[in-house]
């Protein structure tokens, strides 16, 4: 019995980690640009005693720094959006596929939620609040329907 819970945590851990793995090695994020000598060498205090080139190539990084940012939002949107479809399908074949094998169906449906709340702490580096309630509600939804499905259907037959 300790074995099989066991077995369906390491089944539900190694498939969201397996799920974030997969898309980040198929849809690489952004690249931080990379800080200018002239910024990590330059004391604080001595900001006007920079050289005309000191101060462009600092405009210049922050201008990458603010692009940067910019994809990096678009980039966790994204992330969000196929964390969350991952979840969606992984739940689903747990509820239906699997359903007779109870160890791999909770292995699948705890996996799935590990999921669906990496979808949601994606969704919150978006920056955006109108795409983060979306993701919020449909993660409620979820949680609810599974809970109706897992504990009051089940109990009902």
């Amino acid at each position: 019995m300790v074995l099989k819970l066991i077995y369906t945590f390491l089944i539900g851990i190694f498939l969201a980690v397996f799920v974030g793995v997969g898309i980040t090695a198929f849809y690489p994020g952004p690249k931080r640009p990379e800080t200018p000598s002239s910024i990590k060498y330059a004391y604080p205090d001595n900001k006007n005693t920079l050289s005309a080139e000191s101060k462009a190539e600092i405009e210049k990084f922050d201008q990458a720094e603010k692009e940067f940012q910019t994809q990096s939002q678009i980039y966790s949107k994204n992330v969000s959006i196929y964390s969350l479809t991952a979840a969606i399908f992984i739940v689903i074949i747990s509820l239906t596929l699997f359903k007779n094998i109870l160890f791999i169906a909770d292995g699948l449906l705890l996996g799935g939620v590990l999921t669906l709340l990496y979808s949601v702490i994606r969704g919150f580096d978006a920056q955006d609040n109108m795409f983060r309630f979306i993701v919020v509600s449909i993660g409620l939804f979820i949680s609810l329907f599974l809970g109706y499905t897992k504990f009051v259907k089940s109990v009902k037959k």
